[in-house]
């Protein structure tokens, strides 16, 4: 059983980029042909979302090392949407993907125990029948301090898994709590700082922790004073694309050898095919423009962050 950081270094070195596709699934959005082969109704658009994450992951998997599921997307479509999470992600696992599940789960105790035993761990039942959920890392949230931390950081070494907690995100009203000062600091610096201390026991062979921080590329300063508050501490960036951060805004976010963080794009690569110079080269191809759409981003931040040193 491996440290999830050293799972995903190696992803990452394999694939040579440190993509994250998020997947985000909106059934307005859907490609027509899948759109069309599925009933109006709850269940039908569940396996309409189900089959559009299968295909994406097929286009995918042989191109980035990780994707992300933002849970919200799935369970607003009830059972037949979270089966419908459930069997993406374990899939997503089948293919030598790193799964990310983006639930931002938080609370105390004997709660947080079995929100980590769920989506990290193995539930109480049967060990033969394996974990419930396929996942590498899922994202937390640390309101509730390290009460809320220390049962999933637990759960995580136990298992071999991975965390990312909220520490700078990349919303626009992030900073109504996250930038109060307290004691001398904003409270997001209080957040990393911490952090530090429940990362150190999950290191990894490869210098990094299981325990990650999501740090958004649309505040790049803030991003360059976390990476160095936080060594060896994995950075999932969101904010990449349709929030506005660019590549030279998650360059900052990079270790000089280009590791130490991995960028989330979810709409622009999901719904590339709605572009109208990738609708006019590929037509209906919407597979085709999505892997078109991941090459620009490995391109993109090849060129202008020191993940181009990844190739070598």
């Amino acid at each position: 059983m491996t440290n999830a950081a050293d799972r995903l270094i190696s992803r990452i070195r394999a694939r040579g980029n440190a993509v994250v596709v998020g997947i985000d699934p909106r059934p307005a959005q859907l490609p027509a042909e899948i759109r069309d082969r599925f009933a109006k109704d709850r269940a039908g658009i569940a396996g309409a979302i189900r089959a559009f994450g299968s295909e994406l992951i097929d286009v995918v998997a042989g191109l980035v090392p990780a994707v992300k599921f933002q849970s919200a997307f799935f369970e607003e479509f009830g059972p037949e949407g979270v089966l419908a999470l459930h069997e993406n992600a374990a899939e997503a696992k089948r293919r030598g993907l790193f799964v990310i599940i983006d639930g931002k789960r938080n609370d105390i105790g004997s709660t947080a125990e079995a929100y980590a035993r769920g989506y990290l761990g193995q539930p109480p039942g049967n060990e033969s029948e394996g974990p419930a959920w396929e996942a590498d890392a899922l994202t937390i949230n640390p309101y509730l301090g390290s009460d809320g931390i220390v049962p999933f950081a637990k759960v995580a070494a136990e298992r071999g898994r991975g965390l990312f907690v909220l520490v700078r995100t990349s919303n626009p009203s992030a900073g109504d709590f996250q930038d109060l000062i307290a004691e001398g600091k904003p409270v997001y610096r209080h957040v990393a700082d911490r952090l530090v201390e429940w990362a150190e026991p999950l290191r990894g062979e490869s210098g990094y922790s299981a325990l990650g921080a999501v740090v958004g590329a649309t505040y790049p300063q803030q991003l360059a004073e976390l990476r160095a508050a936080m060594p060896g501490v994995i950075f999932l960036i969101p904010g990449y694309g349709a929030q506005g951060g660019t590549a030279a805004d998650v360059a900052a976010g990079c270790n000089a050898d280009g590791l130490g963080a991995v960028v989330n794009c979810s709409r622009g690569i999901l719904f590339a095919f709605e572009r109208p110079d990738l609708r006019e080269r590929f037509g209906n191809d919407w597979r085709g423009a999505v892997a078109a759409a991941v090459g620009e981003m490995v391109e993109d931040l090849a060129a202008h962050t020191p993940m181009g040193k990844l190739r070598a």
